[in-house]
This record gives structure tokens, C-alpha cells and sequence, in this order.
């Protein structure tokens, strides 16, 4: 059965892998997905609402959607083919006529109208081998009035030299279209400018060709949904002569880019209007503006190193600038979208050496950003507030070469106001120099403008300073980078018995370890991780048993020694099945279910509890080792079980039969 349904699939790859170029592979999809309807049926995606069809490929066929529009599918024959009256598909090939009547089976009636007015039939009719790219009858209805008028009242120039730019004097199929190339028109040997794209597109002066490969016995005819014109202009020319940009052209000439603009090249130009500059704070932009590296950067954030016009967009996808970064540009209906807002005013002013795009917003990359302006621009809002509160200001928005560590809105908790515990805590999280993630390594310390040392950690599935992890890329700035960090920063404030003897909840504990001989173990400099009891899960033992165990030192150190792990692990570096080898015992299990750790199956209830010498995560339940089938088949998470305490597993000392065992097996660098 198997067999049967992969040689549907692998004739499928095969049949467009033989495809030649990117147009064909969409076609012959399209061909092969109409296929039930008979031969020679191509299946059409056409978005509602409108009378825009495209040939369908493998993703649009399962999305439905082009430009974030839902399609419906409609099937209609392949190129060169007809139906027959009475029989299945497309099964006739189109008889082959001159390209004056094919421009009439292909529905250009209104190009094949002009041609008979501009005298241009009898040429068409007669002997050559041309290529014609035929405006669709809804193309010419688009053009202004005033444009459509002139053209028709002077048929004899204007009109014919129009449909002459339109023509090429030699047959050239869309296997000849190629990417980037140009090809004389009969209009004063003017260059028409072909863009073949990845997703099939086939544009001419940014024009999509929606019929192509319509053959004839004297050439070709490709038609396409717009009137095209000369381009005659580089792109420095176009902005120069366009007031709506003068402060663009302005900063072009100030960065030294303007050669870039009239040098070769196939660029894609974002331009900001006049008002897009006006929209920005007038320090944020004179600071630019006056800086040459950031006006640099800026600029360049505004150029794809590839041409794509309007119609090469039928989804989002990532694209690569000369700054180094990337834009998401996408399409939302007819709309042409960057980074997914709706900001180009103008598109496809085609130059010669590359298209521009107007936009009304302007684009700064974070290469040209302070350190509060990548905060102020990012999902840490809180942070950039509490910073500001604590007069921090004038570090965030200088050009002081420091990280920033910015936690995430929802790490904080509890009151905000800001106090000097606060102010301290928030300049705490400012590094004194420029770091990358990627040069992090463990171990390492890095220094606060608070004076403090952090530690760094790197886990297999995360890199936390102390116990803030972190939880996006960085955002490297013209003078700082900043860190997006998953929590609040608990610096260390003393050993792992310190912070015990601090916090209340860890009173019974106190009392125990003391009580082991464990005191020295806990303040000395090696480093632990300790699953803590609390009270309460002291309080859950049955009393007679507490009472035995605080009366055997030894047993009590046992127990103690289980939920002590050598090395530091912060929660954001459990993932699942992460293991931890106590100072007594084989191992314990921790896991990740709903954002709480476990281990062994107890929850951890009040994680990273930050020391010199350490960290503690307090637990409610007293840890048991795993027995041998729950450790080969725990899943994260808790088990059913209550958390209480089985009197004989202490009176029996069973809870320990194995932890005894492996005393000897006791090794250095526990956690894996």
C-alpha cells in the first residue's frame, strides 16, 4: 500500500524537478494539480475579491492564501490549449494565427483595438518574429485619463511609439526571460527589464505577465496586467528630481552613498518621504544625522542587495539589506508591507538600476540605536522605565560602550516603586563593557556599573547570567548591545547557608544541617546545588519520625546529602531529563512541565535563590530516590502520588538502601 501512494509523489517531484526554469516548475504544478479535470487543465488560484489569478505552487496550494488573502481554485487550460465541445479538459491545441489575432483569442482586445488604430496591425500581420508584451484589457482601463486621452488623440505617435515599447523584435519564450536581463525594444532601442523570480513571477518593467507563452506563427505574446514605459532614469536621478524627497536626497550626499545610486547594480530602494523624517524626534535625528556611521547604517538599512518588484510579493519573507540586517517585506492584499506595517505609499519607480519603493515611515536599524532606544523599541517596556526611574538615563542614551541587561515585562513581579534597593538592583543589571552572547563562556565574570560580579553559566539549552537566562537575540546597538533577559537579577549576597538563615521558611533546615555537621559544607567556596526542604515538608513527616531522624546525625546527613547536587544549576537550565548527581546517592531527575521544575517528581516551588558558593531551590516535599522503574520512565512532571512521607522509609532506613551503596561511586562535575 505504501508502494502505490509514493509513485504518485515521486512522479510529482520528478515531473517538476525536469521543469527548467522557475515559471515552468510552477506551471507544470499547476498543470499536474488540474490534471482530474482532464488535459491540459491548469489549476488557477484566484483571490477573492479580485480578478488576480496566479498559477498555483506547492505552498500556495495548501495555504490558500496569497498576500495574506484567502483564494478559491478555479481551473482553466494550460497555455497554447482549448476546450472541444462534448469532450474532457483542454484537449485541442490552439490553432496558431499572427499575433494581431492572438491577441484576440488571449482576451487583449483593447491592445489589439490601439493596434488597429496606431496603423501597427499590418505589421503584426505580416512576416518578422516578435515578442510582444500586451497590456490586459484592465491595464489600459487603470491608466489615468489624462494619460489614456493623450495617447488615443495622438494614435499615429504617441500611441504607436507606446505599443512599440511594448514589442521586441525577436521570439522570446519564458525559458528566455531571464532573471536581471534586458532586451531592446522597437521604441528608439529603449531597454525593457525582465525580473524572473524563484516563486515563478515573471515581471517586465515591474509588470507580472499573467498570460505567458501565448504562441504565434510570427512570434509570441506575453500579456501583462499594467501599460509599461521607458525607463530612462538611474535611481539618483529619480530621487533628485522627486521634492517629496530632498531631505533623503540630502542624507544620501551627506553619507557619500549618492555613487551608490547611479552606479550598476540591481537594487530594491525603500525611500523615505520628506514627512518619515519629520515623524522622528528631531534629537534622535539630528544625533544621526550627525554621525556618519549611523547615518551609514541607516541608509544602507533602506536598500535589498536584489531587485523585487511589487509583484514578486505574494508572501512574507526575509530579506537581506547592504546594512547587513534583514526586512521582513511581505504583501497584505494589494498593499506592499514592511516588517508587517503598511507604509509604502509608492511602488515600482523603476530605474536602471534598480526599483524604488516611497514609504512614510523611516527605518532605523538598531546599528544606528542607543542603548534606550533598542530598550524603548523592544518588548521590555517595564525595564525601560524602572532604568529611566533610577537616572540612568544619561548611561542608556550615550555613547558609553556597555550591556544592558533587560529583563522581560512579565519577570517582574510585585510592587515597582522605585527605591534605593531598586536603584541599586537596576544598575546592577548594566555591564561595564560591550559583550557579545556568542563570546560568553562559563565561568566567566562580568562587572556592574553597581560594582558586583556576575556569573556566567552556559547550559546545553540556555546561557544565563546568575539566574536570568538569555530569551532573544542580541540587539547590538551603535555604541552598546543589550541583552533580553527572562527574569530579575538576584545577584548573590552571601554562602548557601547564609541565604537559609535568611529566609524563614528555612528554619527546620537550619536547625537539621547544623545538627549533620553540615554547616562548614555549605559556607565553604565549592560550589552546590541544593533542592531545599521547607518547613512544611518537614511539617509533612509524621513526628515520631522526624523526631528519630534529628536524633541520627548520620541518617540525617544522608538525607541532606540526596537534595545536594555538585555544580550550579539555575532553573533555565533544566530541560527535560536533565540530570543532577547528588553527594549521596545515583542521581536525581529533573524535568519542565508548565514552567515549574521537578525533580524526582517534586515541584520546585521557589527557584534561584542565588549564592556565592551556590543556589538554592526550595521544594515543599522531601526528595526520595527513583525506583529503578521511575527512572528509566519518568516523564517531567509530578507523579500522582501524595507528597507525604512513608513513616518506614525511615524507620526501616529503606529510603536509603541504595544511597548507601553508592557512596564510593561519588564523582566531581556532576551535572550532565
Amino acid at each position: 500500500m505504501k508502494l502505490f501512494l509514493l509513485v504518485p509523489i515521486l512522479a510529482l517531484t520528478l515531473t517538476v524537478c525536469a521543469a527548467k526554469s522557475p515559471y515552468q516548475a510552477v506551471l507544470q504544478h499547476s498543470r499536474i494539480r488540474g490534471r482530474q479535470q482532464g488535459p491540459n487543465v491548469c489549476a488557477m488560484q484566484l483571490v477573492k475579491g479580485t480578478d488576480k489569478k496566479y498559477f498555483t505552487n506547492c505552498k500556495q496550494w495548501y495555504h490558500r492564501k496569497i498576500c495574506g488573502k484567502p483564494t478559491v481554485i478555479t481551473y482553466e487550460c494550460c497555455p497554447g490549449y482549448e476546450k472541444v465541445p462534448g469532450e474532457k479538459g483542454c484537449p485541442a491545441a490552439l490553432p496558431l494565427v499572427n499575433i494581431y489575432n492572438t491577441l484576440g483569442v488571449v482576451g487583449a482586445t483593447t491592445t489589439q483595438l490601439y493596434a488597429e488604430r496606431a496603423r501597427l496591425r499590418e505589421e503584426v500581420e505580416g512576416p518578422g518574429s516578435f515578442t510582444f508584451f500586451a497590456p490586459s484589457n484592465e491595464a489600459w482601463a487603470a491608466l489615468p485619463a489624462e494619460i489614456l486621452d493623450a495617447l488615443v488623440s495622438n494614435v499615429n505617435i504617441e500611441l504607436l511609439n507606446a505599443l512599440h515599447y511594448h514589442m521586441v523584435n525577436r521570439r522570446l519564450t519564458s525559458e528566455e526571460l531571464k532573471h536581471g536581463s534586458t532586451f531592446t525594444s522597437m521604441y528608439q532601442d529603449s531597454l525593457v527589464h525582465i525580473h524572473h523570480y524563484s516563486n515563478g513571477i515573471i515581471t517586465v518593467n515591474c509588470a507580472r505577465l499573467v498570460k505567458p507563452d501565448q504562441h504565434a506563427t510570427n512570434g509570441i505574446v506575453h500579456v501583462i496586467d499594467r501599460v509599461i514605459t521607458a525607463v530612462s532614469n538611474d535611481m539618483l536621478s529619480i530621487i533628485d528630481i522627486d521634492d517629496d524627497l530632498e531631505k533623503l536626497r540630502a542624507a544620501f550626499a551627506a553619507a557619500e552613498l549618492s555613487t551608490l545610486l547611479e552606479g550598476g547594480g540591481q537594487f530594491t530602494v525603500f525611500a523615505p518621504t520628506n514627512e518619515a523624517f519629520q515623524k522622528i524626534p528631531s534629537e534622535t535625528l539630528n544625533r544621526i544625522l550627525g554621525d556618519p556611521v549611523s547615518l551609514r547604517d541607516l541608509l544602507n538599512y533602506h536598500i535589498l542587495r536584489q531587485l523585487h518588484c511589487s509583484e514578486s510579493i505574494v508572501s512574507g519573507s526575509s530579506m537581506e539589506t547592504l546594512q547587513g540586517t534583514s526586512l521582513e517585506v511581505g504583501c497584505d492584499g494589494d498593499q506592499m508591507t514592511l516588517n508587517g506595517k503598511a507604509i509604502i505609499t509608492k511602488k515600482d519607480q523603476l530605474g536602471t538600476n534598480g526599483v524604488i519603493h516611497y514609504i512614510n515611515e523611516l527605518l532605523i536599524p538598531d546599528s544606528a540605536k542607543t542603548l534606550l532606544e533598542l530598550a524603548e523599541s523592544s518588548s521590555v517596556t517595564t525595564a525601560t522605565r524602572l532604568f529611566v526611574d533610577a537616572g540612568l538615563s544619561s548611561h542608556l542614551a550615550g555613547s558609553e560602550a556597555l550591556t544592558l541587561l533587560a529583563p522581560l515585562n512579565d519577570a517582574f513581579k510585585g510592587s515597582l516603586t522605585m527605591t534605593p534597593e531598586m536603584r541599586k538592583l537596576m544598575k546592577n543589571h548594566i555591564l561595564k563593557t560591550q559583550l557579545s552572547s556568542k563570546s560568553l563562556y562559563h565561568g566567566q565574570e562580568l562587572e556592574t556599573m553597581g560594582g558586583l560580579k556576575l556569573r556566567v553559566f552556559v547550559y546545553r539549552n540556555n546561557l544565563c547570567i546568575e539566574n536570568a537566562c538569555i530569551a532573544a537575540h542580541d540587539k547590538i546597538g551603535r555604541y552598546a548591545t543589550m541583552f533580553t533577559v527572562d527574569k530579575v537579577l538576584t545577584p548573590p549576597m552571601g554562602t548557601v547557608m547564609d541565604v537559609l538563615k535568611a529566609d524563614n521558611r528555612f528554619s527546620q533546615l537550619v536547625g537539621a544541617i547544623q545538627t549533620a555537621g553540615m554547616t562548614e559544607l555549605l559556607n565553604q567556596q565549592r560550589v552546590h546545588t541544593f533542592f531545599a526542604p521547607t518547613d512544611e515538608a518537614f511539617r509533612a513527616m509524621p513526628q515520631a519520625d522526624f523526631n528519630r531522624l534529628m536524633r541520627n546525625p548520620q541518617q540525617l546527613s544522608d538525607v541532606l546529602r540526596l537534595h545536594l547536587g555538585e555544580g550550579l544549576l539555575v532553573s533555565g537550565g533544566v530541560s527535560s531529563h536533565t540530570r543532577v548527581t547528588p553527594l549521596q546517592g545515583e542521581k536525581l531527575e529533573l524535568g519542565v512541565r508548565n514552567y515549574t521544575v521537578y525533580v524526582n517528581k517534586v515541584p520546585v516551588v521557589d527557584a534561584d535563590l542565588m549564592a556565592t558558593n551556590g543556589i538554592v531551590h526550595a521544594i515543599n516535599s522531601i526528595i526520595k530516590p527513583l525506583a529503578p522503574r521511575a527512572d528509566r520512565e519518568q516523564a517531567d512532571g509530578p507523579a500522582a502520588a501524595s507528597p507525604a512521607v512513608d513513616s518506614r522509609s525511615f524507620r526501616n532506613n529503606d529510603l536509603f538502601e541504595r544511597v548507601l551503596r553508592s557512596r564510593s561511586s561519588r564523582t566531581m562535575n556532576k551535572i550532565q
